[in-house]
Protein backbone atom coordinates (compact mmCIF):
# COMPACT_ATOMS: atom_id res chain seq x y z
CA UNK A 1 0.00 0.00 0.00
CA UNK A 2 1.36 3.43 -0.99
CA UNK A 3 1.12 6.12 1.67
CA UNK A 4 0.29 9.55 0.27
CA UNK A 5 1.69 12.43 2.29
CA UNK A 6 -0.98 15.00 3.10
CA UNK A 7 0.75 18.28 2.18
CA UNK A 8 -2.35 20.39 2.85
CA UNK A 9 -2.65 19.11 6.41
CA UNK A 10 1.10 19.52 6.93
CA UNK A 11 0.99 23.14 5.72
CA UNK A 12 -2.02 23.90 7.91
CA UNK A 13 -0.34 22.50 11.02
CA UNK A 14 3.03 24.13 10.32
CA UNK A 15 1.30 27.47 9.72
CA UNK A 16 -0.25 27.12 13.16
CA UNK A 17 3.25 26.72 14.64
CA UNK A 18 3.06 23.02 15.44
CA UNK A 19 6.50 21.54 16.12
CA UNK A 20 7.70 18.02 15.34
CA UNK A 21 6.49 18.03 11.74
CA UNK A 22 9.79 18.98 10.10
CA UNK A 23 12.94 18.07 12.05
CA UNK A 24 15.14 20.35 9.90
CA UNK A 25 13.01 23.42 10.68
CA UNK A 26 12.87 22.52 14.38
CA UNK A 27 16.62 21.89 14.67
CA UNK A 28 17.62 25.19 13.06
CA UNK A 29 14.91 27.31 14.71
CA UNK A 30 13.16 28.06 11.41
CA UNK A 31 9.65 29.45 11.58
CA UNK A 32 7.14 29.64 8.77
CA UNK A 33 5.87 33.21 8.87
CA UNK A 34 3.56 33.16 5.83
CA UNK A 35 2.14 30.69 3.33
CA UNK A 36 -0.20 31.44 0.46
CA UNK A 37 -0.77 30.16 -3.06
CA UNK A 38 2.66 29.81 -4.63
CA UNK A 39 4.48 31.77 -1.92
CA UNK A 40 6.24 31.08 1.37
CA UNK A 41 8.17 33.12 3.91
CA UNK A 42 10.50 31.45 6.40
CA UNK A 43 12.67 33.01 9.10
CA UNK A 44 15.83 31.57 10.66
CA UNK A 45 18.05 32.91 13.44
CA UNK A 46 21.76 33.37 12.80
CA UNK A 47 23.38 31.57 15.74
CA UNK A 48 27.10 31.46 16.64
CA UNK A 49 27.22 27.72 15.90
CA UNK A 50 26.06 28.42 12.30
CA UNK A 51 29.09 30.58 11.53
CA UNK A 52 32.08 29.27 9.61
CA UNK A 53 35.78 30.04 10.20
CA UNK A 54 35.59 33.61 8.89
CA UNK A 55 32.77 34.23 11.40
CA UNK A 56 29.97 34.61 8.85
CA UNK A 57 26.99 32.33 8.27
CA UNK A 58 27.89 29.06 6.57
CA UNK A 59 26.60 29.24 2.99
CA UNK A 60 25.14 25.76 2.81
CA UNK A 61 22.75 26.55 5.65
CA UNK A 62 21.55 29.66 3.81
CA UNK A 63 20.90 27.61 0.67
CA UNK A 64 19.16 24.91 2.72
CA UNK A 65 16.82 27.56 4.15
CA UNK A 66 16.04 28.78 0.61
CA UNK A 67 15.44 25.19 -0.56
CA UNK A 68 12.92 24.70 2.26
CA UNK A 69 11.21 28.01 1.49
CA UNK A 70 10.87 27.14 -2.21
CA UNK A 71 9.59 23.66 -1.35
CA UNK A 72 6.96 25.12 0.98
CA UNK A 73 5.83 27.59 -1.71
CA UNK A 74 5.52 24.67 -4.13
CA UNK A 75 3.61 22.54 -1.61
CA UNK A 76 0.80 25.12 -1.71
CA UNK A 77 0.23 24.24 -5.38
CA UNK A 78 0.42 20.45 -5.24
CA UNK A 79 -2.59 18.45 -6.31
CA UNK A 80 -3.74 15.41 -4.37
CA UNK A 81 -1.38 12.53 -5.07
CA UNK A 82 1.57 14.75 -5.97
CA UNK A 83 4.86 15.08 -4.14
CA UNK A 84 8.14 16.77 -4.97
CA UNK A 85 11.88 16.56 -4.66
CA UNK A 86 14.69 18.99 -5.43
CA UNK A 87 16.69 18.12 -8.54
CA UNK A 88 18.68 21.33 -9.07
CA UNK A 89 19.69 24.41 -7.06
CA UNK A 90 21.58 27.50 -8.18
CA UNK A 91 22.70 30.03 -5.61
CA UNK A 92 24.21 33.50 -5.82
CA UNK A 93 25.68 34.81 -2.59
CA UNK A 94 25.21 38.56 -2.35
CA UNK A 95 26.54 39.40 1.11
CA UNK A 96 27.62 37.81 4.38
CA UNK A 97 25.73 37.83 7.65
CA UNK A 98 26.94 37.16 11.19
CA UNK A 99 23.99 38.03 13.45
CA UNK A 100 20.23 38.62 13.41
CA UNK A 101 17.88 36.62 11.23
CA UNK A 102 17.62 35.33 7.70
CA UNK A 103 14.31 35.97 5.96
CA UNK A 104 13.56 33.73 2.98
CA UNK A 105 10.83 34.82 0.56
CA UNK A 106 10.07 32.18 -2.05
CA UNK A 107 7.68 31.94 -4.97
CA UNK A 108 6.74 29.44 -7.62
CA UNK A 109 7.82 30.60 -11.06
CA UNK A 110 6.20 27.76 -13.02
CA UNK A 111 4.44 24.46 -12.42
CA UNK A 112 4.58 22.11 -15.39
CA UNK A 113 3.53 18.52 -15.87
CA UNK A 114 6.66 16.99 -14.34
CA UNK A 115 8.75 19.92 -13.05
CA UNK A 116 8.30 23.00 -10.89
CA UNK A 117 10.62 26.01 -10.87
CA UNK A 118 10.90 28.39 -7.94
CA UNK A 119 12.93 31.33 -6.72
CA UNK A 120 13.92 32.64 -3.31
CA UNK A 121 15.56 35.79 -2.02
CA UNK A 122 17.15 35.52 1.41
CA UNK A 123 17.60 38.84 3.19
CA UNK A 124 18.76 40.10 6.59
CA UNK A 125 16.57 41.97 9.09
CA UNK A 126 17.17 45.26 7.24
CA UNK A 127 16.10 43.78 3.89
CA UNK A 128 19.64 43.54 2.49
CA UNK A 129 20.08 40.69 0.00
CA UNK A 130 22.16 37.80 1.34
CA UNK A 131 21.50 35.07 -1.23
CA UNK A 132 19.33 34.42 -4.27
CA UNK A 133 18.41 30.83 -5.09
CA UNK A 134 16.63 29.28 -8.07
CA UNK A 135 15.48 25.68 -7.89
CA UNK A 136 13.96 23.01 -10.06
CA UNK A 137 11.88 20.31 -8.39
CA UNK A 138 10.54 17.12 -9.91
CA UNK A 139 6.87 16.39 -9.37
CA UNK A 140 6.33 12.92 -7.99
CA UNK A 141 3.03 11.30 -8.96
CA UNK A 142 1.51 8.82 -6.51
CA UNK A 143 -0.36 5.90 -8.05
Amino acid sequence: MTVIFNYRLYLQKISEGQKGLNPFLDHFGVTVSDLKDGEARLRMPVRPEYLQGAKIMQGGLIVALADEAIAHAMMTQLDSGEGLTTIELKSNFLSGIDAGHLNAEASVFKKGGSLMIGDCLVTDDAGKGICRVSATFMLLKKK
